[in-house]
């Protein structure tokens, strides 16, 4: 069977591509749908139909423009009632691509409408499944994102249906079938996924814990639900665009890709309330920076950080990016619908210092200077990873500050003498210390390396023990 899965790494996103006998389909596209369109040129297929497996929280989905562009036929599961014309498939209906078929399984639990499309070959083999987020690789969807846009849809009832879901639709089936899941490790839609993207059901049935057939539902729910953190605050906004619709990504674009001299960038940043957003390497910021800038640096997990520290989905933003990279920016932003960029500073930063405006810096020591200051003086020293990786292992006497958390906890920052910042390698901290920079603090200096490279050291560090539970 000829699938593909088109895997993006920032976001943790499988979307996939299914083509038979010159017709096509998208399975949960990108915002982005270009790539789609030539995929399918190149096997000079028509793309049919876009499937989606539920209304997305994490990323906006590109299944509007993808219609719009081929004249494909937008597919949703049963209850879905979207502001834009679908087909809701009902539960069992069968699609035919070329001399293949994809029978719809409602698959509810994750959300309402989430649904699982069974792959059959030419032959009429059952060939793999494309689950959403209804069952990943080692996990399944968390059931209480719906909550956070339908009140009723308690995490309890979504759960209790994911159980069923599980035992009735998607454990019964063949062991050789291919798990096709819509995330990966990384993905805040579950909490404990493999790096692996693919798996044999039948594997599946054997690790992962929420297909144990012996669990009850009532032991189903309680793990399905323990250790959930809270989901990342813009994913409410991206259900909604997804169930109401989006400008295109085209015109959204065209508004964001405006090149900005120095002069101008300096007069729109004054006379807007226009974040300015510093997509460059945490080390090229340290070394000069607009003030009053954020870093969010396109190599790391862009889009979750953004979607965490940027709390107004519709705030405009002005970008300041490696040379070439705007316009990839300005798409990652998109895909997680941010879409008031209005602009970028032409020829980046140099640009700007070689202007002579205003220049702030950040100074960054060694894990071995650390050491050393650490040997000769006492200075608080602060961890802005997340919270099951401090209490995994870290630095004796450093105090926990996840950086999503670190606005709601900006009293602990000493402003009268100086601190240390560190997380794992050095991304989250420079995002961090630009966030306290801008908030008037710079009294510190930031890890390079961050705990990778203080682990190196002689630095006393703990490990924590879960304690055992007396039963």
């Amino acid at each position: 069977m000829k699938i593909e899965q088109i895997y993006t790494g920032c976001i943790a996103h499988a979307a996939y591509y299914l083509e038979s006998n010159g017709e096509a389909a998208i399975f949960d596209p990108l915002r982005e749908v270009q790539p789609y369109i030539d995929r399918a040129f190149k096997d000079n297929a028509k793309i049919k139909y876009v499937f989606l497996t539920h209304f997305h929280a994490d990323f906006v989905s590109g299944h509007l423009d993808l219609a719009n562009k081929t004249n494909a036929k937008i597919v949703y599961g049963p209850t879905a009632k979207p502001a834009y014309e679908i087909i809701t498939a009902e539960d069992g209906q069968i699609f035919e691509i070329g001399n293949y078929k994809v029978k719809v399984l409602h698959t509810p639990g994750h959300t309402m409408e989430s649904t699982t499309f069974l792959l059959i070959d030419e032959n009429g083999k059952e060939h793999g499944l494309i689950t959403g987020d209804t069952l990943f690789i080692g996990d399944v969807g968390r059931p209480d994102l719906a909550q956070h846009v339908v009140a009723d849809l308690t995490q309890d009832k979504l759960a209790r249906h994911l159980y069923q879901s599980l035992r009735n639709k998607i454990m019964p089936l063949s062991d050789d079938l291919i798990v096709y899941p819509n995330h990966g490790a990384g993905s805040a839609c579950g909490k404990m996924m493999s790096k692996e993207t693919t798996d044999t059901l039948g594997n599946q049935k054997k690790t992962n814990y929420a297909l144990n057939p012996k669990m009850t539902e009532d032991e189903f729910v309680t793990a399905v639900l323990t250790g959930l953190t809270a989901p990342p605050g813009y994913f409410p906004a991206n259900v909604l665009m997804n169930i109401n619709g989006y400008e295109s990504l085209d015109v959204v674009l065209k508004k964001a890709n405006t090149p900005l001299n120095v002069e101008e960038f300096e007069l729109i940043s004054n006379e807007t309330r226009a974040l300015i957003l510093d997509t460059r390497l945490a080390s090229e910021f340290a070394d000069g920076f607009i003030p009053n800038s954020v870093n969010i640096g396109l190599d790391g997990n862009f889009a979750m950080w953004v979607g965490e520290m940027i709390p107004d989905i519709k705030q405009e933003i002005l970008l300041v990016t490696e040379t070439g990279k705007e316009e990839e920016s300005m798409v990652r932003l998109s895909r997680i619908g941010y879409d008031s960029t209005i602009g970028y500073l032409k020829d980046g930063f140099e640009s700007w210092k070689k202007a002579g405006k205003e220049v702030d810096t950040l100074t960054r020591i060694t894990a071995t200077e650390l050491e050393e200051k650490l040997k000769n003086e006492e200075i608080p020293v602060f961890d802005v990873r997340k919270k099951s990786e401090y209490l995994s292992e870290h630095l004796v006497g450093a105090v926990n500050v996840p950086l999503n958390e670190i606005n709601n906890h900006l009293a602990e920052f000493p402003k009268e003498k100086p601190f240390i910042l560190h997380c794992a390698g050095g991304y989250r901290s420079m995002l961090a210390a630009s966030i306290l920079k801008m908030r008037g603090w710079d009294n510190f200096v930031d890890v390079i390396g961050g705990f990778t490279e203080i682990k190196e050291t002689s630095l006393p560090k703990t490990d924590y023990v879960c304690p055992t539970t007396l039963l």
